[in-house]
């Protein structure tokens, strides 16, 4: 079951996305807190993550880039969403894909089982 980690400051999207996830198969942690997000993640070492572009305290970008420079986390597929286009963003900071809210659920199924599966 792969394992997906959320990195979401909204309670309502993160608990929506969870139960999404969980019903194609996904194993799912969330977190809204960036700076615990890292320490949580190394020892989860989750399959994929799904970050928000604008978090409480930073940009989502900048939590981007620290997985990046994580040894054993730089190689994880991210996707990162916002509301409004913030794309070359995203990718600059080494994002793998930008997904424009609102987005339909099963493009993001079929997205995070590419990424995953590398298919």
């Amino acid at each position: 079951m792969p394992k997906v980690m959320i990195v979401d400051d909204d309670r309502t999207t993160t608990g929506l996305l969870q139960t999404l996830l969980e019903l194609d198969g996904f194993e799912v942690v969330t977190t809204g807190d960036p700076d615990s997000a890292l320490q949580q993640a190394t020892s989860i070492l989750p399959d994929a993550f799904l970050i928000d572009f604008y978090l409480a305290d930073k940009e989502g970008t900048t939590f981007v880039r620290q997985i990046r420079q994580h040894a054993a986390l730089s190689g994880v597929p991210v996707i990162m969403t916002s509301g409004l286009d913030h794309e070359q963003d995203a990718l600059d900071a080494g994002a793998n894909l930008f997904l424009i809210k609102p987005f339909e659920p099963s493009q993001l199924i079929v997205e995070l089982n590419r990424l995953i599966h590398n298919t």
